[in-house]
């Protein structure tokens, strides 16, 4: 398989469909499976028709974690760490990405592969799908992140006993914890995925969903008054902009609206 399949790209009119492909590995993770994924998600970024992006897994898995294979030969060159770090980019990129990433988690995600999920701005997933965390059963430690963001999706006591016990759960509980924004049948889960993509695309502003996902992600490092604060400029600078008169007029017309597409600022 060549280097560029091991990560599809496919358009839905305004959703990018992005899906990691290693099936016959449960699209375990590889370092050039990870260089594949940011370019794609760079070029999601990049594409003013694209309004959001949905993340999932060929067959059965979404991502079972580092590729076994990779992470034996950890340790025993310097080149192979350089290869199994990846392309350079930390693995919380998505959070980066100013557009809606939304995970469709079809089956498997477990260690780096539940890192990629977490690190999505909304996740679904298909009934009975396994998660784990993994790292203490491999002898690792709480890696690329998940150590910040699971307590803050989970509190600090569940994200302890996912990390350090490693056990297995599956779909439900990952809902019951908050770690999934809902659970579907695996035959409706990509097409609901897919649906909310495109109504985020339909309905809400790119610009605002820019905007309002760089402040969520970098107010999770503020107090209250200093989130507050920051916002006051953002704010005012929406209420001058096309973006606001538009969403007013659509609401009043009770029309669909015509936003533009999001521009860098």
């Amino acid at each position: 398989m060549a280097d560029t399949d091991v990560v599809l790209y496919e358009r839905r009119g305004p959703v990018a469909l992005v899906t990691l492909n290693r099936p016959d590995r449960l699209n375990a993770w590889t370092g050039a499976l990870g260089e594949r994924y940011f370019e794609l998600l760079d070029q999601a970024a990049a594409d003013p028709d694209v309004r959001a992006v949905v993340v999932t897994g060929a067959g059965r898995g979404f991502c079972a974690g580092a590729d076994m294979a990779m992470l034996q030969g950890i340790g025993q060159s310097e080149s192979e760490r350089a290869r199994a770090a990846g392309p350079g980019k930390p693995h919380w990129y998505a959070t980066t990405v100013p557009k809606p990433v939304i995970a469709a988690i079809n089956g498997a995600c477990a260690g780096l592969g539940l890192v990629h999920a977490l690190m999505c701005d909304v996740r679904f997933a298909a009934a009975g799908a396994k998660f784990t965390t993994a790292f203490a059963r491999r002898g690792l430690v709480a890696e690329h992140g998940i150590s910040w963001i699971l307590p803050r999706l989970v509190g600090p006591a569940r994200a302890l006993d996912l990390l350090m016990s490693g056990r297995t759960f599956v779909a439900d509980e990952a809902a019951s914890l908050g770690l999934v924004n809902e659970v579907l049948p695996g035959d409706q889960l990509l097409d609901h995925a897919l649906h909310y993509a495109s109504e985020l695309a339909t309905f809400s502003s790119p610009s605002s969903m820019a905007v309002m996902k760089a402040q969520v992600w970098s107010d999770m490092n503020r107090n209250l008054a200093d989130a507050t604060e920051a916002s006051i400029p953002l704010m005012a600078a929406s209420l001058s902009a096309a973006d606001f008169r538009e969403g007013v007029s659509s609401y009043v017309e009770k029309r669909t609206p015509n936003f533009a597409p999001y521009a860098a600022r």
